[in-house]
């Protein structure tokens, strides 16, 4: 890895190295992009390069005052598991990104596996 790259950096691609390594069929990628006052996830197809489904805090019919605490995270991970169901979508792999998978990233995961997604 190259060392003028942040610590932030070189964590995304180790994650996303070791994403590529056991990606096995036609599993999509469920992304996570978490900022200072919300939180986002989406499902991505690779191999066309396309994202799949999107789900974020900032989605009226959540109806959030805090998009950037736990709570929040938890109801869009199951907001993006019930799109993806609704498209017959059950099994994705978990792309945390460079974040620890911690608060809020955890949050969504959880969120996510409780409405079904399997990762």
């Amino acid at each position: 890895m190259d060392k003028g790259l942040s610590l932030f950096q070189r964590r995304k691609l180790r994650v996303r190295s070791s994403l590529r390594k056991n990606a096995t069929g036609d599993r999509l990628r469920l992304s996570v992009f978490r900022s200072g006052q919300h939180i986002y996830a989406q499902l991505i197809d690779d191999k066309q390069g396309v994202t799949v489904v999107s789900a974020s805090s900032l989605e009226k019919d959540l109806a959030l005052k805090n998009g950037a605490n736990i709570e929040a995270a938890k109801k869009v991970g199951a907001l993006i598991a019930n799109r993806a169901k609704e498209l017959k979508i059950l099994n994705v792999l978990f792309d945390r990104g460079g974040y620890l998978y911690h608060g809020r990233v955890k949050a969504l995961a959880d969120g996510a596996r409780e409405a079904g997604l399997v990762f």
